[in-house]
């Protein structure tokens, strides 16, 4: 297993060029993961690595490693889910990530009964609403709202979720309701979310002659969908939201729908995975117990 640990981080450390970034992938000491990358040096009788105050670089001995490393690692790992799939005792930890408020309001509460039907299965949520690369961050399973871009990886539908535009009545009464998508982009506070890397700043609205692409314009913006919610409820403008983001506000009367004759494109919510020739177990089921969980939720 030694051995195994000194390949792992050493692919962490080639896939995020950081001995810290790695150590804190794995949750372990950056000297810790150091002695992992030497002793693996040793072992081989190569460098992997120049290392420098400044700068850490693969050799050419490490550029040659990391394939193999990498298919040594699958191996273990598909070898270890053919097992598990025979004796029904998922075990191991499922790094996930989900944006904030899929992440929150569907995925976050069901976690820990899964754990409770499978409890040697631990469970590692990471929540943000910025772009999310399953490789480079060494994630198991990624769900998404929208449609993901990359095609090298498997992915999986579990439901299109409606969504919709809404305000605070307060906003409203200052500014009046929207009464077309032209009322909507001159005279209206639209709260948008934008981050790094995103590359739809429109919103997508079915007007009478289909969807027309909407390029809206407020006051501020944010990378965090949830502070959105939070301007809006204090009246400072237009969100676009899935309705299950906003429910609670809608029945308690925080936020009104507005242009429902217009209404947003209903927006694809899945997931991502990387196992490519024989998906492990515990993913298998952690992924189909949320969809089950999102399913009950959305219905």
């Amino acid at each position: 297993m030694a051995y195994l640990d000194n390949i792992r981080t050493f692919v962490r450390v080639y896939e995020l060029g950081s001995m810290s970034a790695a150590a804190r992938d794995q949750r372990i000491s950056a000297a810790v993961a150091s002695a992992r990358v030497s002793h693996l040096e040793d072992h081989l009788g190569v460098r992997l690595f120049q290392r420098t105050t400044r700068v850490l670089q693969p050799t050419e001995q490490g550029r040659m490693f990391y394939p193999g490393a990498c298919r040594i690692l699958e191996a273990v790992d598909e070898a270890e889910a053919e097992v598990s799939e025979i004796t029904q005792h998922p075990r191991g930890t499922l790094f996930v990530a989900a944006p904030l408020g899929l992440g929150r309001r569907l995925i976050a509460p069901n976690v820990p009964g899964f754990h409770t039907a499978y409890p040697e299965v631990n469970v590692r949520l990471r929540l943000s609403d910025r772009a999310i690369d399953l490789t480079h961050e060494g994630l198991d399973v990624a769900f998404f709202l929208g449609r993901p871009k990359d095609s090298t990886l498997r992915m999986r539908k579990i439901a299109d979720c409606p969504r919709l535009l809404c305000a605070a009545p307060s906003y409203l009464e200052q500014a009046g309701a929207p009464v077309g998508i032209e009322d909507l982009t001159r005279n209206h506070a639209c709260l948008n979310l934008r981050y790094p890397g995103v590359d739809e700043f429109q919103w997508p609205l079915q007007g009478r002659d289909g969807i027309e692409r909407v390029s809206v314009t407020g006051p501020f913006e944010s990378d965090d969908g949830d502070i959105l919610t939070d301007w809006a409820l204090a009246g400072h403008g237009i969100i676009l939201k899935p309705r299950f983001e906003v429910a609670d506000h809608l029945a308690a009367g925080r936020l009104v729908p507005v242009l429902e004759d217009c209404p947003p494109v209903p927006v694809q919510l899945g997931c991502l995975y990387t196992h490519r020739r024989h998906q492990d177990p515990k993913a298998r089921l952690f992924i189909d117990s949320m969809a089950t969980a999102i399913h009950k939720a959305l219905h």
